[in-house]
């Protein structure tokens, strides 16, 4: 299978490698830890990208806090290797072959990717002693009716696995983490964009998930889960 992530094909099709949505999901990660009283001297992150969401966490969280990113593609290496600076550094390596060990090891929309997601995770689990996962809710009532939205996010996002709330959950328990914590977090509400239907379609979403939150994700769609796992 030819690797996207190594070849410039990804790049090619997500030219700013989802950095305009770092902010946002840095904002979700502060809010977990913070909730769950977690005061970490490490934090790192596989498959980190371009590097920005630890960028960002390095401002909002405390000073004593050492960041590493890990990054597999050449391309978004050379994107995050700029941000490089005393306490957060990046490494072109996988993080799974390596003799590493932090308090809190992110995987912030990765495992959807892997191929063999099932063996990525019981690797993973060993390299922290907490784990933050941000996964993509892609089933939906939504995605399932529109007929192709599901094989156009495969192919532009590069999704090989597809997960609801509940799925997406038991996959982390299948395979030997404990779940501490969980939120949605409502990037098609919070993040900008110009597609007028997506627009429209914030409308009914922002009536019901007040009032139901499970059904509005199952419907709707355009939701993602943060997790927090031991």
């Amino acid at each position: 299978m030819k690797n996207v992530y190594e070849d410039g094909t990804y790049l090619a099709r997500n030219p700013d490698w989802h950095e305009s949505h770092s902010e946002w999901k840095a904002q979700q990660i502060h809010k977990l830890i913070t909730r769950n009283n977690l005061n970490p001297g490490t934090i790192c992150e596989i498959g980190c990208g371009a590097g920005e969401i630890l960028n960002q966490l390095m401002v909002s969280l405390n000073n004593n806090i050492h960041f590493a990113g890990y990054e597999i593609s050449p391309q978004a290496f050379k994107i995050c290797q700029a941000k490089s600076k005393e306490r957060l550094s990046y490494y072109l390596k996988d993080l799974l072959e390596e003799e590493a060990f932090f308090d809190i090891v992110m995987a912030i929309d990765v495992f959807e990717h892997v191929e063999n997601h099932f063996s990525f995770l019981r690797k993973l689990k060993t390299k922290g002693e907490y784990k933050v996962f941000h996964i993509p809710l892609d089933i939906s009532v939504a995605s399932v009716l529109s007929g192709s939205w599901l094989l156009t996010s495969r192919y532009k996002t590069g999704h090989l696995h597809v997960f609801t709330k509940d799925t997406a959950l038991a996959t982390l328990q299948d395979t030997g983490y404990e779940i501490l914590d969980f939120f949605y977090t409502q990037g098609s509400l919070e993040l900008p964009t110009t597609n007028r239907k997506q627009k429209l379609l914030r409308i009914p979403k922002r009536l019901s998930f007040p009032i139901n939150q499970n059904l509005t994700v199952k419907i709707f769609g355009g939701f993602s889960l943060l997790v927090l796992t031991k």
